[in-house]
């Protein structure tokens, strides 16, 4: 039986955009933030402050070299430290960036190395059984393949669908490769949860297509049958009959434990016009529950933050508070929850744009900052850990 789990992250992203001088430009947030060098003290951290869980992310695209090749030295160490602390790792495969030889979320054998990679992993650190074989799939496939941000930086919704179909179909064989060598492992899809509010009347029709495919990539993981206009749409944008019945044959979805992210930023008011501007509205306990009765699975809430600038409008202390209520409220109302996140335990940096920016500009979002000294943020974390834990150990549903 595991417990309810408290659980931080290091910040692991690393796409590619389009650097100053035109030429592509990997944004890594473990170099950014120094981890690389002071990985020992941040995982201290992590015990220090009594969390149970850390999202990790290694960096695929400095590990995996080419088709069979791994450069393993880095990981070695971490992993080795992180299971003599005793911390529970939820493996993070793919963080919104591939290795440089893959190319981008475009190439049809990103899925195949991906599960390739993540057989290896398995092998190596067999005692691993918490996955996140594919981070965000939605905002990954949105950003890369709609907005023109990241990686292949496509602006269509062929370039979209395709990122989509190739990011869940690589979610599944990872996990098939895993399981493959690690029966017990298990899966957390750690998702943005979002959601669209119409701006009027003339909006619903507009604000229904983004609500469906804020779910597409779930859907496709957990062989969730799409509605017809959704499934025209995948249709008339690249995916074919054969793919599609790819996704409702081979769901992993018994295996999976729904993560839900959720942020100030994640919710949206849509235009006829196309336009949409960020709100907050609803909150985390309305858009879970949306996800919760669509798929019927356990939940684990896998990010949130908020910048700790001491401003009661954007205290991150008040937004922690916030949310662990809501996440409470949920499971009162019998939502099967299995852990709680602050994401990220150190501050970050560039996020403030989207990783669009090389300007080396630090994001308060972190439990410490990045001198390692502890946020009040952080302090109210562990305060809040150890208060609830008898309380949720007793009470909350957890994973056997």
């Amino acid at each position: 039986m595991q417990r309810f789990l408290f659980a931080t992250g290091i910040e692991s992203s690393y796409p590619v955009i389009q650097g100053p001088d035109g030429k592509p430009l990997r944004m890594d947030e473990m170099e950014k933030t120094g981890h690389y060098q002071r990985w020992k003290e941040d995982l201290g951290l992590v015990r220090d402050l009594g969390i149970d869980a850390l999202r990790y992310g290694p960096p695929w695209y400095r590990i995996h070299l080419g088709p069979g090749r791994y450069d393993w030295d880095f990981i070695d160490q971490v992993m080795a430290e992180i299971r003599r602390l005793g911390i529970v790792p939820i493996v993070d495969l793919c963080h919104f960036g591939v290795p440089d030889w893959l190319g981008n979320f475009q190439n049809p054998e990103f899925p195949r190395f991906l599960a390739e990679y993540a057989r290896a992993f398995a092998e190596r650190f067999p005692w691993v059984e918490l996955y996140t074989p594919v981070n965000e799939m939605y905002v990954t496939a949105k950003l890369s393949a709609r907005l023109g941000m990241w990686n292949e930086r496509g602006e269509s919704d062929l370039t979209f669908v395709t990122a989509v179909k190739h990011l869940a179909r690589a979610n599944i064989l990872a996990a098939e490769a895993l399981l493959a060598v690690q029966p017990n492992a298990r899966f957390v899809q750690s998702e943005s949860s979002e959601y669209y509010h119409p701006s009027g009347p003339d909006a619903i029709a507009r604000a229904r297509h983004l609500n469906e495919l804020r779910f597409l990539a779930l859907d496709l993981t957990y062989g969730h049958d799409v509605r017809g206009l959704t499934y025209e749409y995948l249709m008339d944008n690249g995916m074919t009959r054969e793919e599609y019945h790819f996704f409702l044959e081979h769901s992993v979805r018994a295996r999976c434990i729904m993560g839900n992210d959720y942020y100030a930023v994640n919710e949206h008011v849509a235009y006829p016009d196309g336009k949409v501007e960020v709100c907050e509205m609803f909150g985390y306990y309305m858009i879970t529950k949306q996800y919760y009765e669509r798929y019927r699975l356990p939940v684990m809430h896998t990010e949130t933050n908020n910048r700790d600038e001491g401003d009661k409008e954007k205290d991150a202390r008040v937004w922690l508070e916030k949310q662990w209520s809501n996440l409470s409220r949920l499971k009162a109302d019998g939502v099967p929850i299995l852990g709680f996140t602050w994401y990220s335990l150190i501050d970050q940096v560039d996020w403030d744009s989207s990783l669009t920016r090389n300007d080396g500009k630090v994001n308060r979002f972190g439990l410490f900052d990045l001198e390692r000294r502890i946020r009040p943020v952080g302090k109210t974390y562990r305060d809040l850990i150890r208060i609830w834990r008898p309380q949720v150990d007793n009470e909350f549903i957890c994973l056997g």
